[in-house]
């Protein structure tokens, strides 16, 4: 594979972190030798199979969020015939949907947090459950949409009027303790990150803005926890039936002490490839520059037509 177009850009919330994610995988592309054709795609998305001919020999996916991510895209790509980075329609689609997801996990049996889907009507009178608890689109990454809800707090009702994800949300326990994330190259889980956030919780600035969190690799955790994260990782990348690279993030209850409790969150299909994003990072400390990361990725990429 030599021709390689570069999607990047979208119509999602994630638009903005996809438009830097796509020009650092255009730079490294280039960098490793390929002939790259960048599109930025928005909503027409006519002049995007339009900009796809004469067709590449693969499609390097950097879009993030809805339509990029969830399986549209990958669908598109099918039709066309075109082999492209990351998962398939079905994974993507199932990754994408918290509640699917969730369902596939506890099928597979991974641990996750008690709760479940409700109407964002519900809120407006009582909690649903005791506090604290999270608050969650049901089909968003990066944190969109997140609200911890904890005691003493009286944003409930607000946050229900003002929610803006359609009519239900994901609404689970809130786990203590620390943020971690185990990168997925295929069949090779990398390495454990604990993510130490400057705000209150690793939302979407603390995720993408300099500063907004520390990341340390590999995560200064008990042996056990780490050997149980690397293992719940890959099983959760295959049981989504998620093919190139995937992030399965992760809350670790250690307030108790070592070994604490491990749950699995969610598995994220399109990792970020910006400079503050967790993949990369891991890869690298694995001796893979970002260079080398992205023609793995095209070396990986495949049609499911």
């Amino acid at each position: 594979m030599t021709r390689v177009a570069v999607l990047f850009g979208g119509i999602s919330a994630e638009r903005e972190v996809s438009l830097i994610s796509g020009k650092q995988v255009i730079v490294a592309l280039r960098a490793a030798g390929y002939e790259v054709t960048p599109i930025e795609v928005d909503g027409d998305i006519a002049r995007t199979i339009a900009l796809l001919t004469p067709r590449p020999d693969a499609v390097f996916n950097a879009l993030h969020g809805r339509f990029g991510e969830d399986g549209a895209i990958q669908g598109v790509l099918d039709w066309l015939n075109i082999p492209y980075t990351h998962s398939g329609v079905r994974a993507s689609a199932l990754a994408m949907d918290k509640s699917a997801a969730k369902a596939i996990f506890i099928a597979a049996g991974l641990p996750v947090a008690a709760g479940g889907v409700m109407d964002v009507a519900n809120l407006i009178d009582a909690d649903p459950r005791p506090l604290p608890y999270v608050i969650k689109p049901l089909n968003e990454g990066s944190s969109v949409g997140v609200e911890i809800m904890r005691e003493g707090d009286n944003r409930r009702a607000a946050v229900a009027s003002g929610w803006r994800f359609g009519s239900t949300a994901m609404v689970e326990e809130f786990i203590p303790g620390r943020e971690l994330t185990v990168g997925v190259m295929d069949d090779r889980a990398l390495a454990v990150t604990d993510i130490i956030a400057t705000q209150r919780f690793y939302d979407y600035e603390a995720k993408y803005a300099e500063g907004g969190s520390r990341h340390v690799v590999p995560a200064q955790i008990h042996p056990e926890a780490t050997a149980r994260a690397l293992e719940i990782a890959l099983a959760a990348h295959r049981a989504l039936g998620c093919s190139g690279a995937s992030r399965a993030d992760f809350r670790y209850d250690d307030t108790n002490g070592e070994p604490g409790r491990l749950v699995l969150l969610e598995v994220n299909t399109q990792p970020g490839l910006t400079p503050t994003s967790l993949l990369p990072e891991q890869a690298a400390y694995l001796g893979i520059d970002f260079p080398a990361l992205c023609r793995w990725m095209v070396e990986h990429a495949k049609c499911r037509a």
